[in-house]
Order: C-alpha cells, then sequence, then structure tokens
C-alpha cells in the first residue's frame, strides 16, 4: 500500500494547482489547471483531453495558459475538427427524391395541402394529423423514384388507416384512398390486409402506439412494411418504375376519428431501417453532435472511473497517462457544450433532430435505462446544459421526445424488469424533479397531450405476446412439464416490470400534484393535476359510444390515471411526505389509505350538484342534468354541502356485528390492518360545511361481467311482440323530505381551490367507467374462451384416442384449437399481470365499499339522489362482478360479500325498482346482478341474511314481471326456487334450495292477492308467447331447411326459457294451489291451457331430429340435449294439483281432472300424456321417486 500512494503522488504531480487569490466575498479558492510535466516528461493534461477527443498520441501541444472553456474550444476548431473532417461533411445528396427546394437548396417534407380529400385536423406540430371527416387522405409534397426510402407513422389510434405509396394520378374521393387505384399501395393493420385496387391478407394486426416503418425499394421493385422495427414481409412486388419528376409519395387515408404522427425524416426514425433513408433531409450539425456527445460521454465515463473503485493495476495503467478528471470537467464539459450549442444557433431547424436523437441518447446513456442510475452524473449534465439560454428549448424538444418514447415503448422480456417506458419515465421524473424544468414543461402549449405520452402504454398484439410468454403451460395441458415453471417465472417477471412502470406514473403524478405554477393569482397544490384531470374527462366523456369523439385519450391513458388514483387512495400518499394530504398520516402513526379509512365518512355534494363544463353530457339517475334541474330544482347553495355518515350504518345491522375498517370485524381488504380510531358516531346521517368536516382530507357501456352472464337477455330487444303487462305498482321510494339535515354558514373559503381525495374518487370511478370497464370486459371474454378451447381441445383429445376414420381431421381440429387455447391463455396471463394485481383487488373492493354505502346514502335524500351521475352505479356494479370473477380470486366466495359487502346487496335489492332512476338500462342492470349472484350458494346466503331482500325482494320481483324485465325476474324466481319441481334431485340439489325464500315468496303471493294475481296472468301470457315464438322458429328453419346460426341460438334461448317459466308456474301450483283449486275455475283453466298448449307444441314436431339438432348447443354432443326439462314442470304442475286436490274445501273446489276432460282436444290430450308417461324419465334425472310419482298420473288419466 505504500509503493502504491508513493507512485500515485508521483504520477498525479502533472497537474499543478495554482492558488489565485482569495475570493473575499465567496470565502473560497480558484483553481486554475495548466499544463505540467511529470517526472517521466509526460504532459497528463495534454494526454488527457486527447483521449476527451479522440485525438492522436500528443496532438495537443504544451499549453502554457490556463485550461478554461475558451481553451477547450480552441482544441475543438483547431484539432478535433482537423482529424475528424467527416463530422463537417454530412451526405445531403437526394437522388431519387422530387422536392420543392427553398433558396438555401434544402426543402420540408410535409402534406401537400391541394391533395388533402376530406378534412385534416393537424393536433400538433409538426405532422400529427386526424381525420374529422368519413374517409379523409392527403399525400406528402415530396415523391420518390429512385432508390430506398421509408417514412414512419406512429398510430395515435388504431382504427382503420390505409398507410402507404401513392403516385401522384392515384384519386383520392370519400370512399377511394391509398390502396384504391392501380398505383397506389396500402397497409391496413386494423383489417390486417394490404391494397392495391383488391384487397389481401397480410401483417398483423396493429395497436396504439406501434410505429409502422413505410419502406419503398424502386431498385427491386418492392414496398414493405415494418411494425416497430420487424418486418412484416414484402407486400408488394413488380411495381411499376418512374422517371424523375414523377414518383411514389408518401400517402394516407384515415377514417373519421383516426390519429396518426407522419415523419419524414424531420426527426430521427424511431426504428431506422438498413439502407432505407429518410426523404427529409436531416441536418448538416447531425454528424458534429455526435461527436461531440460522444467527447462528452468520454469525459463523464472518466470520471466515472475515478470515482469508482478500480485495482491497483488498472489505476497505475490510468495514471500513468492522465490526470485527475473531475477537475477538468467543468471547463471540457462547458466548451463541449458552448461547441454544441454554437453549432445549432448556426443551423436553429437542427435543434429539435439534435435533441429527439444524439442528445436523448447522450441522456439516457449517463442516466443507465436500468437501476442503479447515475443520478449524479446526469445532475451534473443538467447543470451544465442549463447553464446555455438556448437550453430552455432544447428541453422543451426532450421532454416531447421523452413523452413519444414513452408512448411507443415495447415490454421486452430480456430487458425485464427495467423494460418498456420505464427507462425514458424514470429519467423524465428525475429531470421534473428540478423546478425550472417543470415550470418549462408545464409551460409548453402542448402539457396536456405530453402528459398523456408519458402515461401511455402500448399495449400487445398476438405476436407481442408470443414473444413476452413464449412458454404456455395451463392445468390438464399436455405441453412440456417445463413450461409451467418457465411460464410462472415469465409472468412474475412481467408482472415486476409492469409494476416499475406504475411506480413512475405514481411518481409523475404527485410531481404535478405538488407543483405550484408561477401565476398570478397563486394557485394551491394540485390545481395543475385537477385541471389535466377535467380537461381528460371533458375529451373523453363520449369515449363508451360507438362514435369517438375527436381527441379522445388512448385507452392506456385512462387505464393509467385510473391505477394511479386508486394506488392513492388505497394505499395513501404518506410514503411521499406530502405534507399537505391529511390523509398522508402524521407522526407516528401508520399510513391509512382514503379507501380504509373508515369511521366517519363525507362526501362533497357540489361534485354532484354542480353542472360543470366537463360532465355537462354525463347523464344522471333522474335523466339528463337539465331535465332534473327543471323538475328538481336544488334550492340551496351547493358549494356549502357536505353529507357526512358513520361507516357500516347503512347495513341494517347491529353496532357490534358490523364490518367495518375501524370494528373489531374488518372488511376483506384490511383484515390484516389494526388502527384504533374513534368510536362510532349515533347520529349517522348529518350535514357541515366544509369548515367543519371530518374527512374530506385537501389534498396536494354497462357492466360486461353481468351482461356475459345474462346474454339471453340481450334477445329480449329482438323478440318482437312481447306478452303485454299490467301497470307498475307503487314503489316504496317516495320522494319525502331529508330527515336529520343541518345546513351551516361556509366559514372559510381556503380549501376550494385545492384537490380533495373525495374529487379523486369522482374522477376516478368515470376513468373505470370509460377505460378500465372495455379493458375488463375483454379479459372476460378471453377467459371464456379460453375455457371453451380447453373444453375442445379435451375433446378432440378424447376422440383421437379412441381412433376412427376421421383421425387426420381431429388431429388437424386439434392443432387449431390448441393454438386457440395457448393464445387465450398468454392473453389471459396478460390481463392478470396488468389487471388484477393484489393491491388493486384490495382498491378496488374498498371503493366498492366506499361508493355503496355513499349510494345508499345519498339514496335517503330525494332531490341529490336524482344528480347522482350514472357511471357511480355502473362503475360499482362491474368492479363488484369484476372482483367477484377474478383469477385468482381477490377472497374465498363465501366471504366476498359477507365481509364488507352487504351494502351492495342491499342497494341492488331496493333500487331496482326505484322511479327515481330513470334509465331502463341501468334498472336492468341491478336486476341482472342479483340474477347473477343468487344462482351462487355463497351469494345467495348473502342474500338470505339480508333485512333489505328479506324484506322488500319478493314482492318486488313479483311487480317486476313486465314486458322488459321478465327474463332476469324468471331467471332469479327459478334459482329461489330451486328443488322443489319434479325432477330435481333431493341429493345433488339441497345444498343450494333456499327454503327461506321460497317461504318469503308464498307469504307475499298470499298477502297481496293483487299482485299475485296480476303475476300469474303475465306469466301465462309470456308462456304461451314463448313457446309460440319457439315453434314458429323451428317451422321457419324447416321450410327454408337450412340451419342458420342466429335463429338456432334464439330457439335454443327460449326454450330454456319457457323452461325456466314452466317451473315457476310448477312453483306456484307447489306453494300456492288454493289459487287455482279454490273459487273460481279461471285460473285453473287458463293453467290446463298452457299445459296443453305447450305440450302440443312438443308433440306435434314433423322431425324430432331436426327438433334436437335445434336444442343442442355449439359443440354439444347429442346425449346432452334433454326435452325433460320442460317435461319435468309440466308434469310437476299437474302433481302437484293432484295431490293438493284432497286437502282442498270440497264444495268449493275445482276438479283439475274434469278441467282436462272438458278441453276440446281429446286426441292431442291422449298423445300428450301418452308422451309423457312413455318419456325417458330414468335417463333425465335421477331417482326413483320421480318414477313413482309418474304412476300416479298414470291412474288418474
Amino acid at each position: 500500500m505504500g509503493d502504491h500512494s508513493q507512485h500515485t503522488n508521483r504520477f498525479s504531480s502533472g497537474l499543478a494547482v495554482l492558488l489565485d487569490g482569495e475570493d473575499k466575498k465567496e470565502s473560497s479558492q480558484k483553481n486554475r489547471l495548466i499544463s505540467y510535466c511529470d517526472d517521466f516528461g509526460e504532459q497528463s493534461l495534454e494526454r488527457t483531453l486527447e483521449h476527451v477527443f479522440d485525438l492522436p498520441y500528443k496532438t495537443i501541444n504544451l499549453l502554457s495558459c490556463q485550461v478554461d472553456a475558451n481553451v477547450i474550444c480552441s482544441i475543438i476548431k483547431n484539432d478535433y475538427l482537423k482529424h475528424h473532417k467527416a463530422l463537417l461533411t454530412l451526405d445531403t445528396s437526394r437522388e431519387g427524391v422530387s422536392a420543392i427546394v427553398d433558396a438555401s437548396g434544402s426543402y420540408t417534407v410535409k402534406i401537400e395541402e391541394s391533395s388533402v380529400c376530406g378534412e385534416f385536423q393537424l393536433i400538433k406540430t409538426p405532422f400529427l394529423v386526424e381525420s374529422h371527416a368519413v374517409f379523409s387522405s392527403a399525400r406528402a409534397n415530396a415523391c420518390v423514384w429512385k432508390g430506398k426510402w421509408m417514412y414512419e407513422v406512429t398510430l395515435e389510434t388504431a382504427g382503420l388507416q390505409q398507410l402507404g405509396w401513392a403516385t401522384i394520378s392515384c384519386p383520392f374521393t370519400e370512399h377511394t384512398g391509398v390502396g384504391d387505384a392501380d398505383d397506389s399501395y396500402a397497409f391496413d393493420g386494423k383489417r390486417v390486409k394490404k391494397w392495391n385496387l383488391n384487397a389481401e391478407p397480410y401483417g398483423q394486426t396493429w395497436v396504439v402506439g406501434d410505429v409502422i416503418g413505410c419502406c419503398i425499394d424502386l431498385e427491386a421493385g418492392e414496398i414493405s412494411y415494418y411494425r416497430n422495427g420487424v418486418s412484416l414481409g414484402v407486400a408488394f412486388n413488380g411495381i411499376r418504375k418512374m422517371v424523375p419528376g414523377l414518383g411514389y409519395h408518401p400517402a394516407i387515408s384515415l377514417s373519421q376519428g383516426e390519429r396518426c404522427h407522419l415523419n419524414f425524416g424531420a426527426c430521427p426514425f424511431r426504428y431506422p431501417i438498413e439502407e432505407f433513408k429518410p426523404i427529409q433531409i436531416p441536418p448538416s450539425t447531425y454528424l458534429l453532435a455526435v461527436g461531440l456527445l460522444r467527447c462528452f460521454s468520454r469525459l463523464l465515463n472518466m470520471s466515472r472511473g475515478e470515482n469508482n473503485s478500480y485495482n491497483s493495476m488498472e489505476k497505475l495503467r490510468s495514471l500513468k497517462r492522465f490526470m485527475p478528471v473531475n477537475e477538468l470537467y467543468n471547463p471540457v464539459s462547458c466548451g463541449i457544450c458552448i461547441e454544441l450549442f454554437s453549432a445549432l444557433d448556426a443551423n436553429a431547424e437542427s435543434l429539435e433532430y439534435i435533441s429527439w436523437g444524439p442528445l436523448l441518447s447522450f441522456l439516457m446513456d449517463v442516466f443507465r435505462d436500468q437501476a442503479p442510475h447515475d443520478y449524479e452524473s446526469f445532475d451534473r449534465v443538467l447543470d451544465v446544459l442549463l447553464n446555455f439560454q438556448g437550453s430552455t428549448l432544447m428541453f422543451e424538444h426532450i421532454i416531447s421526445a421523452l413523452s413519444y418514447y414513452c408512448k411507443t415503448a415495447s415490454i421486452v422480456l430480456r430487458e425485464s424488469p427495467y423494460s418498456g417506458s420505464y427507462p425514458y419515465l424514470a429519467l423524465a421524473c428525475h429531470m421534473l424533479r428540478r423546478e425550472d424544468l417543470m415550470v418549462v414543461w408545464w409551460k409548453m402549449p402542448d402539457f396536456e397531450f405530453l402528459f398523456e405520452g408519458f402515461l401511455s402504454q402500448r399495449c400487445p398484439n398476438k405476436q407481442d405476446l408470443q414473444h413476452m410468454i413464449p412458454a404456455v403451460w395451463w392445468p390438464g395441458s399436455c405441453e412440456d412439464v417445463s413450461y409451467e415453471s418457465s411460464m410462472m417465472l415469465t409472468t412474475k417477471t412481467l408482472a415486476e416490470a409492469i409494476n416499475k412502470i406504475e411506480v413512475k406514473h405514481r411518481d409523475l403524478c404527485f410531481l404535478v400534484m405538488q407543483f405550484i405554477p408561477p401565476v398570478t393569482p397563486p394557485q394551491l397544490p394540485g390545481s395543475v393535476f385537477r385541471t389535466f384531470l377535467q380537461n381528460i374527462i371533458l375529451r373523453n366523456r363520449g369515449a363508451d359510444q360507438n362514435i369517438l369523439p375527436h381527441g379522445v385519450s388512448s385507452n392506456s391513458v385512462l387505464v393509467s390515471l385510473f391505477t394511479v388514483i386508486l394506488h392513492f387512495l388505497s394505499e395513501g400518499f404518506a410514503v411521499r411526505g406530502c405534507g399537505w394530504m391529511l390523509g398522508s398520516g402524521t407522526s407516528g402513526e401508520p399510513t391509512i389509505g382514503f379507501l380504509h379509512r373508515g369511521g366517519q365518512q363525507s362526501f362533497p355534494l357540489p361534485l354532484i350538484l354542480k353542472n360543470d363544463p366537463h360532465r355537462v353530457e354525463i347523464p344522471r339517475l333522474g335523466g339528463s342534468y337539465s331535465l332534473v334541474a327543471n323538475f328538481l330544482p336544488v334550492n340551496m347553495d351547493p358549494g356549502d354541502e357536505v353529507v357526512q355518515w358513520e361507516e357500516g350504518c347503512v347495513d341494517d345491522v347491529d353496532v357490534e356485528t358490523r364490518i367495518t375498517h375501524v370494528g373489531i370485524q374488518k372488511p376483506c381488504c384490511c383484515l390484516s390492518l389494526d388502527v384504533n380510531f374513534s368510536s362510532v358516531s349515533k347520529n349517522p346521517y348529518r350535514y357541515t360545511t366544509k369548515a367543519s368536516q371530518s374527512h374530506c382530507s385537501s389534498i396536494p357501456e354497462r357492466s360486461a361481467q353481468v351482461a356475459a352472464e345474462c346474454s339471453s337477455g340481450n334477445l329480449s330487444d329482438e323478440m318482437a311482440d312481447k306478452p303485454s303487462t299490467s301497470d307498475q305498482s307503487d314503489s316504496e321510494f317516495g320522494y319525502r323530505l331529508v330527515q336529520q339535515m343541518k345546513v351551516v354558514a361556509l366559514e372559510s373559503t381556503s380549501s376550494s381551490s385545492t384537490l380533495e381525495e373525495e374529487e379523486l374518487l369522482d374522477a376516478m370511478l368515470l376513468l373505470y367507467h370509460l377505460g378500465l370497464a372495455p379493458n375488463f370486459k375483454q379479459a372476460s371474454a378471453y377467459m371464456t374462451h379460453q375455457s371453451h378451447s380447453i373444453s375442445q381441445l379435451e375433446e378432440t383429445d378424447r376422440q383421437i384416442r379412441g381412433g376412427g376414420e376421421q383421425l387426420r381431421r381431429l388431429k388437424e381440429a386439434r392443432n387449431v384449437y390448441r393454438e386457440e387455447v395457448i393464445d387465450a391463455v398468454r392473453h389471459c396471463a396478460w390481463y392478470r399481470i396488468s389487471l388484477f394485481a393484489s393491491w388493486k383487488q384490495r382498491g378496488m373492493y374498498a371503493a366498492c365499499i366506499w361508493v355503496s354505502q355513499l349510494l345508499l346514502v345519498l339514496s335517503k335524500m330525494d332531490l341529490v339522489f336524482s344528480y347522482v351521475p350514472e357511471f357511480y352505479v355502473e362503475t360499482l356494479v362491474d368492479c363488484f362482478h369484476v372482483l367477484r370473477k377474478s383469477d385468482p380470486p381477490f377472497v374465498p366466495a363465501g366471504m366476498f360479500i359477507k365481509h364488507g359487502l352487504g351494502s351492495f346487496v342491499t342497494f341492488v335489492v331496493t333500487h331496482f325498482r326505484d322511479p327515481r332512476i330513470a334509465s331502463v338500462e341501468l334498472t336492468d342492470l341491478l336486476l341482472q346482478s342479483i340474477s347473477v349472484l343468487v344462482q351462487y350458494k355463497e351469494f345467495l346466503v348473502a342474500f338470505e341474511s339480508n333485512k333489505a331482500a328479506i324484506h322488500s325482494l319478493p314482492a318486488s320481483l313479483l311487480s317486476a314481471f313486465d314486458n322488459r324485465s321478465w327474463i332476469p325476474v324468471t331467471n332469479i324466481l327459478v334459482k329461489l326456487c330451486k328443488g322443489c319441481g319434479f325432477g330435481f334431485s333431493k341429493h345433488g340439489e339441497s345444498s343450494s334450495v333456499s327454503s327461506v325464500f321460497q317461504k318469503l315468496l308464498r307469504d307475499a303471493c298470499l298477502e297481496d292477492e293483487e299482485l299475485f294475481s296480476a303475476f300469474l296472468n303475465r306469466l301465462f301470457n309470456t308462456l304461451s308467447w314463448a313457446m309460440t315464438e319457439f315453434s314458429v322458429s323451428i317451422r321457419e328453419m324447416q321450410e327454408k331447411g337450412q340451419m342458420i346460426e342466429f335463429q338456432q341460438r334464439k330457439c335454443s334461448v327460449i326454450f330454456d326459457l319457457s323452461s325456466n317459466l314452466a317451473r315457476v308456474l310448477e312453483f306456484c301450483t307447489c306453494e300456492i294451489p288454493q289459487a287455482f283449486l279454490s273459487g273460481a275455475d279461471t285460473n285453473l283453466r287458463r293453467l290446463v291451457e298452457v299445459v296443453v298448449f305447450v305440450l302440443n307444441h312438443l308433440t306435434s314436431v314433423d322431425d324430432p331430429e331436426f327438433f334436437d339438432l335445434i336444442l343442442r348447443r355449439s359443440h354439444q354432443t347429442p346425449e346432452k340435449v334433454n326435452r325433460g326439462i320442460i317435461l319435468a314442470p309440466l308434469v310437476g304442475i299437474i302433481l302437484n294439483l293432484l295431490d293438493a286436490s284432497p286437502v282442498a274445501d270440497t264444495s268449493e273446489q275445482n276438479d283439475i281432472a274434469a278441467i282436462f276432460a272438458s278441453m276440446d282436444c281429446a286426441d292431442t290430450l291422449i298423445s300428450g300424456f301418452q308422451y309423457l308417461l312413455e318419456f325417458n324419465w330414468a335417463g333425465s334425472f335421477k331417482g326413483d321417486v320421480h318414477l313413482m310419482r309418474l304412476r300416479q298420473l298414470e291412474d288418474v288419466f
């Protein structure tokens, strides 16, 4: 060690540090750097500079003056550029390009305005365009006729776009565009086709954020396309040769609302293709900038080497020639930047190109793509760059480039977990921690557009998933056993990559939340983020419609924002040290997220009552805002109102047994938390002003899930001539004055401009509705398809093992099914990774609790409830069912409702008949939720223990049985009546039988004879109509001699519904036989007529095999087709009334046998009953008890 120290001191003597006097103001010393020969005659200063500037040995002579920035500039001009002359000779030849050249000899490629057909809107300079016509086309003002050329198109939307090349003679109309003429060629990734007069399959499905490289090789006569730098193959060959001045123009055609960004070479290509040149000439300063930044990089690398631990030999080898670089850093880096900015000033148009290309690459190399990032070196570079006057515009371009790269980044498995947009987000977040750079970003006119870019994530398509998840395995698969562990490791790695990106999204949003813009009057933290949220909502409020509004954001932006807000509200802000957020906890207290805080809850009514511009067109429960305001005007100042309640007070259970965040029994989302809070208030509902509120903290399509399980209801709108219904019965929801309401004068308005947690919750619900719901719908479809495909594959494997003549066809089918399974498994795995993280499920569950209780509280206030946005209810229902069906499950089914979501059950059962809800689709959604839940034993138990369900559900169901809601009501009644009919297995079905609701339904019918009579009448009409519709559909297909898929599905669904209706009728005869046997025989005669009517339709079929074929579901085997599901309730109806006859009052008893005998259709009756007696009941149902009861039927008839 001693020898090494001596060598170190001796070899470092080449640098003389001279004291230049004392600066009295700063009380510090200034160092002067001059050359000095060491003991070996080496000038280590000169040798160090030669290494930095990549100069030959002893190029730099002895420096006798102070080494400052001017000396470095002189070295660059006199030595560096002399030995690197190639940096000044950029090849700008463009032979083969025809364009209009300006006085300087250059040209700018852009859209030729005279070529535009339709309407293009310039969204962002230079070339981000959006079509505002049904079909818009245009071409560039430059054409190519020789050589290899390309341009890039970045997709802002992924709809119908035709991208390619066209000659000037190609006509553009409102119906024809690129690819619709002889000398016009296009690729459309939406339809996955190429176009040249005719369409042919080509390429891959594209997604938002894809960069499509459009390449033309006029030497080979070929046009090819690249997706994110990966070749899609040659699309067209043998294209016609052109002559100078007449060539192929870059051309695009976009359908309405489609957006894309065109890059003809004004910026460096995202994915340059070897040998293909940009049509736009790169700036002349490009190579010089690259060279200077390489010098800067070498300087930093040498500095890093000094700061890191090297072994002795490396240090000795370095110190023999080089001096300590840290002391050279300031003058050298400053000199490099002086020359760089000087070159950029001389060619102002080059600043954007250099910033997007070599400068950003340099910054990324300094920062490092993967952790640990080199924050120290990066900050030193920023310090140097920010000292220059032109740096503001430079950083504007850098921020724009970072946003663009986030938007187009792909997650690559081998680069994970630091993959996708993570490197660019990490650099941006660190850079924007500097207040001056945050101000630069905020002042940019496209601040919000860039913010959306940072929050974007490119969704993978089928081919992307093949690379991301190469090995696929599923339970029961025949794939290599090693694939299971490989897939688990892959999904874990990808999940970590997604998590790191989401962390950076939160970091960026938090920086924006904390940012206080330099404006007058001063604004409070959160104001910028609020404005961004409001504008996002304003642009995307129609995103759930079929025709998207202009400027709609990418779905990934909405999803990212939702995820950010969910994490803030669920996991809290305290880890980020945000002192102005009350919800983040105080010193010594654990962090409790807003959604898990419990205790006293509050909600500012202005979020609902005010008609803000960004919420104008959002429908409310009572209708449009203008309609509700006209009929139910709010007479109080909404700015003063805050509603407060105690968590759990709406669950209608004892305080000791409530499931709350602050109680002994906690909800599923917080079972591990154990925090002491204040005791529960005795007054659950009250109003206060904002000044006195407790936890209104000041801080810096319909449900796809339900629709998927109630698909039979979708046919109801397609079935005409439904049976009529009587008027609705009066609802329990009469308009009444709000009880226990108190309005207090507003004491302070200081918090009116701050961003509140409740405001974030409101925005999060809408973001879920617009962004998350479509994703979960797609995830549900893939999971269903996966299950179906696995069943098909297993069935095919079974048939292959059985052998047979069709073995070859079966093996071919197996390959198809296997590919479908693998694709579905990959997509399902991706959705689990990106959507179903455990913390997200936890937050969504807590949000469901919060919103369901909020809606129940607001439902007590007639005026306010009508103003509640519809998306509150839609999001609640969809989110509930997403969690219920999540895979893997969030919690066991038995705990899902019991431990926290009893209020959801209360809300749906008490509001599916609420007349204050104007949208029938919304009430149907609530009704369908009940229909889905009661089919599961675990959830049925929750209904049986819910006081609101016990009190109101039976009567409400009977009154809701009308021409619109009869399908879900029938499904519910069948589930509740399950187990008491003919053919039900007492052993297999007893576990899910609801004796509680069967008794409640019977009591409801007996207590309200008028309601039951109206219900029975509608039940008769509906069953008769359904069987008529079923028979007509069968007859139509028989006459046409072909099986139409939709009609087959319709027949199958109607048959099931008819069977369910018959089961409900059977329940009525079992539990309330006196309604048919006592008094007037009207009900009994109608019942007998319906039974005969159904039997006649079932026994008079001309072709029984055709009948069974119609009933068979897709991929269902013949032995599973069972007519007994509708015959059994008919038998049960007759036997129930026969069993009840002996106990009826003989003086008023109606004889069912006599009624049958009086029917004027003896032959039909005989054949019908003979069919019932001869039916193969043993093959349809288990148990001998049913066969014994059939003998009773035989004895009577």
